[in-house]
């Protein structure tokens, strides 16, 4: 959290069954939860959030008390949180400055510890009934089920004392699995008992917008990748500083992204960062 930026004088991490950000912008609250057999869960969650609290530390002061001020939505949210996690934090170079830290923290010793393995185990595809948990590529068949089922209920298709059935069934379509229990399952989210609904396709439209800013911002920035590799989210983060988070709502969700990479919403960088990272493997 303070090799990407946060200030932890406006804010803190504790930890809580869920992973989120919240609070206010002087008083940025990030939890995270602790898998003791795997530390890169908490790790990845935390970067995400990181990400969010980034966005709300970085709007403009002056603006705070106006609606100018706001963050611009929840598509960019999940952009900057995502940019974070997995544009950046999944990158070679990070992980080449990930590796020591860890195996100091660890006491680790040979290969399992090195970057090369670090990256591979980071990127790797391996459908799974958690949604917090998938990997960037299997990621948006979870997205595209909630969406399915939450508008089938919406519109009086689906009761929801079917939906577990129906959750059930779109898993083995859409993921080759089996849902065992329904609280791995079509419970495993907090969104439909809280009343978000309409929530989740933002965190893909989110890995979308993610993938044309961090294009922009690596072309405006051409040391930004070097510097993950020492740790240094200086240029990301300040590229973004500029183009995003000091935006606020001044510009409707097309517009921020057409000013700061030349075009609206796209599909092509995401489609070729998918490629790019996964095509060979």
């Amino acid at each position: 959290m303070e090799a990407v930026g946060f200030d932890f004088d406006r804010g803190r991490l504790d930890v809580s069954l869920h992973p989120f950000c919240g609070g206010a912008t002087d008083d940025v609250r990030i939890t995270t939860r602790y898998d003791e057999a795997d530390c890169l869960r908490a790790l990845m969650g935390v970067l995400h959030e990181t990400g969010h609290a980034l966005y709300e530390q970085g709007r403009p002061a002056a603006w705070r008390a106006q609606p100018v001020g706001a963050a611009r939505g929840m598509t960019l949210h999940e952009s900057q949180s995502l940019i974070i996690e997995m544009q950046a934090c999944r990158t070679p170079e990070f992980a080449s400055f990930l590796a020591p830290l860890l195996r100091d923290m660890f006491a680790g010793e040979g290969p399992a510890w090195e970057p090369e393995n670090l990256h591979r185990l980071q990127t790797r595809v391996a459908p799974g009934l958690i949604r917090v948990d998938a990997d960037e590529a299997t990621y948006p068949a979870h997205i595209l089920l909630r969406y399915r089922l939450e508008t089938a209920m919406l519109a009086g298709d689906l009761a929801v004392a079917d939906l577990p059935g129906a959750f059930d069934d779109g898993m083995r379509e859409l993921l080759g699995l089996q849902v065992p229990e329904d609280r791995l399952g079509c419970l495993q989210d907090i969104h439909w008992p809280s009343g978000a609904f309409g929530y989740f396709p933002t965190y893909t439209l989110g890995a979308v917008a993610a993938a044309q800013l961090f294009r922009a911002a690596n072309a405006a920035e051409p040391g930004l990748r070097a510097g993950l590799a020492e740790g240094d989210f200086s240029a990301l983060r300040g590229w973004l500083r500029t183009h995003v988070h000091g935006q606020g709502s001044r510009l409707g969700t097309d517009a921020l992204l057409e000013a700061a990479t030349g075009t609206p919403l796209t599909a092509g960088p995401y489609l070729a960062h998918l490629e790019a990272r996964y095509a060979a493997a």
